[in-house]
């Protein structure tokens, strides 16, 4: 088996069934790629779409159920019963252009040295895209668009989990997701790709192609600042626990920038772009400070 394509999902059953329908849809050889769906414990009809599709389809549609919650234990368990030559992971609530499996594919066979690929992730927003995002952070809503063409990725670029593929002999090698990262029911902790390519790095090489195109839906329940500013909050508690931050220096430098930034929105609340800005930081700097008090008193 040359391609495993992994969705993990929780709740999505619909999307999931799309998002099925667009890797059944392939250009690339039907019986190279096995498609495994982890049902990480939904309490929606997920089971029943997919099992729908394995009935039409064939064994190639494979449903698993990992009861334990959490994103990371789910694309861990999908890693576990990949039989391809190569993983790739697309959300649950995205869609893969017809040729995504083998632009995926032609780049990992360059070069062997190549352990992780990852490709263009197009928005579709469901109640169009908000005119107040800051263009920097655009990245929250799984949006890129590295460069045109295929090109490594150095050090800190990464691909986004929506379309991110890996060599399966890397886990050989290197333990997968860290399970303490990645979301988990309703919050948004992440960086879990980012944490565990840091590391591929030390053996591999990271690379993209703007031609392994797949297209995001954002729910207009995604396009509002509460979500926002939430989704910004969680990436400083992330962030926190992925670089292990801890120490009483710590907690005074995220003070410090946080006070910094509360006051410079006030010198700026009557000129919108610059006033979000700052309470952009106010929230990462405050998840920053949950991260270190919150999760790292657990460790």
């Amino acid at each position: 088996m040359k391609v495993t394509v992994a969705i993990c999902t929780h709740n999505r059953a619909k999307d999931t069934g799309e998002a099925i329908e667009s890797v059944l849809t392939q250009s690339f050889d039907k019986r190279e790629i096995e498609i495994v769906v982890v049902d990480n414990r939904s309490t929606d009809n997920t089971q029943e779409i997919v099992n729908g599709l394995r009935e039409r389809h064939g064994p190639r549609v494979r449903y698993i159920l990992e009861s334990k919650l959490g994103l990371s234990v789910a694309r861990n368990r999908a890693i576990r019963e990949a039989n391809g030559e190569y993983i790739l992971f697309l959300d649950d609530d995205a869609l893969a252009s017809s040729h995504w499996v083998q632009h995926i594919v032609d780049v990992f066979e360059r070069d062997k040295a190549i352990g992780c690929v990852g490709g263009k992730i197009d928005p579709i927003w469901e109640a169009g895209e908000p005119d107040w995002i800051p263009a920097e952070y655009r990245a929250v809503f799984t949006i890129l668009d590295y460069t045109s063409g295929v090109k490594e990725m150095p050090s800190p670029a990464i691909p986004y989990g929506a379309n991110v593929a890996f060599r399966r002999s890397v886990f050989d090698h290197f333990e997968p997701f860290r399970e303490d990262l990645g979301r988990v029911g309703s919050n948004l902790l992440s960086s879990e790709e980012s944490e565990l390519i840091a590391r591929l790095r030390q053996k591999y090489k990271v690379y993209y192609s703007s031609y392994a195109l797949v297209k995001h839906k954002i729910g207009k329940e995604r396009t509002t600042k509460k979500w926002f500013l939430k989704r910004i909050f969680w990436q400083g508690v992330s962030d926190a626990v992925r670089m292990q931050d801890k120490g009483a220096v710590s907690i005074a430098k995220h003070m410090i920038r946080m006070l910094q930034a509360v006051g410079t929105s006030l010198l700026s609340i009557f000129h919108f772009n610059k006033f979000i800005r700052q309470i952009v930081k106010i929230y990462y700097r405050n998840g920053s400070l949950v991260g270190i008090l919150r999760y790292n008193s657990r460790s």
